[in-house]
């Protein structure tokens, strides 16, 4: 529980689920949290003006004005609340967009409180400003840990590809590829593909052209069957 004299941390939440804003604000209570929900982007795009201090956790699928486009408008605002995208799960290419839009993290739904937690204390730890320049720093010295194989790994999978989708493009098999992605997260230094991702974000990792990579897997296996390139 938040003691006295203890600054107020606040989270805000915009969700069109009511029923999932009711439990996640008595999660955030029962962690010493104070919670304040929105259910429109409107409510919160009329709010935002007026709010310096606090986290977003902010749903990016909903009706009328999506997340996405609600952080456009915040950043012409000049907003700088740190921003966590919340999306369905496995929706891993909306996610990308969100954290190029400047959001300093992403969960999936459904999640558990545990994770939740750790990312909400996390965004209200951040100082603001340079914060996110000298993570680019450090996210773009740890990609450069990774072999040219395993960037190709990590390009795919923020592209929002399946394992199989990669292993057809890059010409390997799907196991070869669930090993050079245990390598990718271990040289990374993280169990999580979504840190991974993160990661990637932060670093500008520059994609690679995988229809290129698909078009070459496509001329190489009809040259190996005789047909016409």
């Amino acid at each position: 529980m938040q003691s006295k004299g203890s600054p107020v941390r606040i989270v805000y939440i915009v969700d069109d689920d009511a029923a999932l804003l009711g439990s996640l604000e008595r999660t955030f209570r029962a962690a010493g949290l104070t919670a304040v929900s929105y259910q429109t982007a409107f409510a919160f795009l009329d709010a935002a003006p007026d709010l310096s201090d606090g986290c977003l956790l902010l749903d990016i699928l909903m009706p009328e004005m999506d997340g996405l486009e609600l952080q456009e408008r915040l950043n012409s605002l000049g907003f700088n609340m740190p921003v966590i995208a919340m999306t369905a799960w496995g929706d891993v290419e909306t996610a990308v967009q969100a954290m190029k839009s400047g959001a300093v993290d992403f969960i999936e739904k459904p999640f558990n409180d545990e994770a939740l937690l750790d990312a909400i204390n996390a965004a209200l730890a951040l100082d603001r400003g340079p914060t996110r320049d000298r993570e680019s720093v450090v996210a773009a010295k740890l990609m450069a840990k990774l072999s040219p194989r395993e960037r190709q790994l990590l390009d795919g999978l923020v592209a929002g590809r399946s394992t199989k989708q990669i292993a057809y493009d890059l010409g390997i098999s799907a196991r070869t590829v669930e090993v050079h992605r245990a390598r990718m997260l271990a040289r990374l230094g993280t169990h999580s593909l979504a840190e991974a991702i993160r990661l990637a974000v932060l670093a500008g990792l520059p994609q690679a052209d995988l229809k290129a990579n698909a078009a070459d897997r496509q001329r190489r296996s009809g040259a190996s069957r005789g047909l016409p390139e």
